[in-house]
């Protein structure tokens, strides 16, 4: 079954009562960039974008981006993005992937979490001037609202990244 996320928020597949009951979550498509309310009790059916038709990420997935996905992903994104510009063999980073999963399930549908990987995309990470890895840029509403590089304990990131959203 292939459920289509739409502006409006009206899933065919879901009664009106299943919608009351459950929260929607709001996922960015990793294609396009558009913001998209995922429809609740769908987990491991293919769900897709209503602006592209693409496959939308389950909520609370770390997007890995290419260079053609970041920038629509940047644009078009109603909610906050935190960046993770990362490299394969860099051990801190390794370290902190671990914290972004945890981070971005605990906040599905608040802010998009996304890593780029700077050995393949070195023009995205060039263009935000990202000098050593791991480093983490929060994106809200276009604007960079904040940066930090190096490794962080889990509750320290959290602390960080809500200061700035």
């Amino acid at each position: 079954m292939i459920l289509l996320c739409c502006k409006n928020s009206s899933f065919a597949s879901l009664t009106p009562e299943d919608e009351a009951l459950e929260e929607k979550v709001k996922v960015g498509c990793s294609n396009c960039g558009a913001t998209n309310n995922y429809p609740p009790g769908v987990s491991g059916k293919k769900v897709i974008c209503g602006r592209c038709k693409y496959p939308l990420p389950e909520p609370g997935s770390v997007l890995e981006l290419s260079a053609s996905q970041a920038s629509a992903f940047f644009q078009n994104s109603k909610l906050p993005i935190l960046i993770d510009f990362f490299s394969p063999t860099c051990a801190p980073c390794h370290m902190m992937h671990p914290v972004l999963e945890s981070f971005a399930k605990r906040r599905a549908g608040e802010i998009m979490v996304v890593r780029i990987n700077v050995d393949e995309h070195h023009q995205v990470a060039a263009e935000f001037k990202v000098q050593g890895v791991p480093t983490f840029v929060i994106l809200n509403k276009g604007y960079e609202r904040g940066r930090t590089s190096g490794a962080l304990p889990e509750a320290d990131f959290a602390l960080w990244v809500a200061s700035k959203v």
